[in-house]
């Protein structure tokens, strides 16, 4: 089977059209960025082995060029993007990002920032140069969005939906469980509380068991309160997840509390992963208070239905 061309995009635009945010956006979405690299440059990045433990062969690259870039000129820039395509095969497109002058004056005027071409002239004479030096840049892209009207959020979800490939950009899951007794992980993002259930803690042959353990799980899985409440928390997963991937968020940790941290929260924590592994994601388990020692005094008062003989 032939190896996939290497995809590479060049983000090129408007000063203040939204370079930076979709250049921002495609980073968190796992492609290489390089942002103002001459282009005199690129083929020795190309010929640059990727860091240790990444790997840079597979990674779509975007370089960010503009007319801030050392050696700026439009027309030698699209005839050095078509030697690359002839010349190496690569899968090379051109993203213009255009914005109407009035918006883009506003912009300036809003964060008070000067024209990068023209810093003593008004913004508009600034934004009249680069268009014109831009223009052959434009001819030549093969995608163009209008950002006129478009939020910095529209933007870059407008980016996701494009450019998202499969396995890149995906947030980095967890699933956890803890004891309430030692706090709550400061990292969570969701914190669902096991404490509802009935508890293998005060059932003499379960204690010194863990959730991981088929008895102690078979225990939790047999409250009458178990089956409906934990597939509500499976679906609400489900219906979230997705969502903050849309949203781009980079790192998602969901929590399992129960008192001890070493029973109902372990066994939820596996069952959950199991659930979230079988709908395509792929989660680390990790149980914070797993090791922990049993201890009654942690474990609060043990209802008169779970009391053994």
């Amino acid at each position: 089977m032939s190896k996939r061309a290497k995809q590479i995009l060049l983000v090129t635009g408007m000063s203040g059209a939204g370079k930076s945010t979709v250049l921002r956006t495609l980073e968190d979405l796992g492609w290489e960025v390089v942002d103002n690299l001459p282009l005199l440059l690129l083929n020795r990045l190309l010929d640059t082995d990727p860091p240790e433990g990444q790997d840079g062969d597979d990674r779509p690259l975007a370089i960010g060029i503009g007319t801030r870039t050392r050696g700026f000129d439009a027309d030698s820039i699209v005839r050095r993007i078509k030697k690359l395509r002839d010349e190496r095969g690569y899968d090379l497109g051109t993203l213009y990002l255009d914005c109407s002058g009035a918006e883009l004056e506003r912009r300036y005027n809003e964060t008070r920032r000067r024209h990068p071409l023209l810093q003593d002239r008004p913004a508009s004479q600034g934004i009249a140069r680069e268009r014109e030096l831009l223009e052959p840049l434009r001819r030549w892209a093969n995608r163009l969005i209008d950002t006129t009207r478009l939020s910095s959020n529209e933007l870059a979800q407008q980016i996701r939906s494009t450019f998202a490939f499969d396995g890149l950009g995906e947030p980095t899951l967890s699933v956890m469980s803890f004891g309430f007794a030692r706090g709550i992980p400061h990292d969570a993002d969701l914190v669902f509380d096991m404490r509802f259930l009935r508890n293998p803690h005060w059932v003499d042959a379960l204690r010194p068991g863990t959730g991981k353990d088929k008895p102690v799980a078979d225990y939790v899985m047999a409250d009458p309160a178990y089956p409906e409440a934990v597939g509500k928390i499976e679906n609400l997963l489900l219906t979230l997840l997705p969502r903050y991937r849309a949203e781009g968020k980079a790192y998602v940790t969901i929590a399992f509390g129960c008192t001890g941290g070493r029973h109902r929260s372990v066994h939820v924590a596996e069952r959950v992963a199991a659930r979230l592994r079988d709908a395509g994601f792929s989660p680390t388990v990790a149980h914070r208070d797993l090791q922990t020692a049993p201890q009654d005094s942690l474990e609060g008062s043990p209802a008169a239905s779970h009391r053994t003989s």
